[in-house]
């Protein structure tokens, strides 16, 4: 999990606007351009620098288990889509909890250690993920890269939102 957290870092260092818009991509291995993006994007750029491609692995288990994730986030297809399943929160936490760990949802610190991922609800069923890395802010918190409308950014807040998933994900098993 230390490159992982490493690259969550890296991306911190990265300048990309805010933009949720749909976007066909290549597939596998592809990405929005690279100046855009939202919480998810910084996730999937994280695992991919690991060598890690959530566009596929998820595409794939939607492919085999579509019925597992959720309807509200299906698209107007009604079928797995490469180009946006991926980068969709409530995916993600449904892909975490089939093929990684699922972890308590505390309001213990240390239960949260670097490379582990959170989810949140930001209020009214707005969805957010994080990664969290190997740096403490003075809280003693570790601390988390995301992006919420600036930009991927390293901050302390673990405790800011209601805390909706707690996952590990080392990568595909085979």
């Amino acid at each position: 999990m230390r490159k992982l957290v490493a690259a969550a870092v890296e991306r911190t260092h990265h300048s990309v606007r805010y933009d949720p818009a749909y976007v066909r991509i290549p597939y596998p291995g592809g990405d929005v351009p690279a100046d855009t993006g939202v919480c998810t994007d910084e996730v999937i750029r994280s695992y991919r620098a690991v060598g890690v491609d959530l566009q596929k692995d998820v595409h794939e288990d939607m492919i085999r288990n579509f019925s597992a994730y959720p309807r509200k986030w299906h698209g107007l297809s009604g079928q797995p889509d490469a180009n946006i399943d991926h980068r969709r929160v409530p995916n993600l936490m449904v892909f975490f909890q089939r093929q990684g760990e699922t972890l308590p949802i505390t309001t213990v610190t240390d239960d949260y250690r670097p490379g582990d991922l959170v989810s949140w609800d930001l209020s009214r069923g707005v969805p957010h993920i994080g990664i969290v890395v190997d740096r403490k802010e003075a809280s003693g918190r570790y601390m988390i890269v995301h992006n919420i409308g600036q930009g991927p950014r390293m901050e302390d807040v673990l405790f800011n939102w209601k805390i909706t998933g707690h996952y590990r994900y080392y990568g595909p098993s085979n």
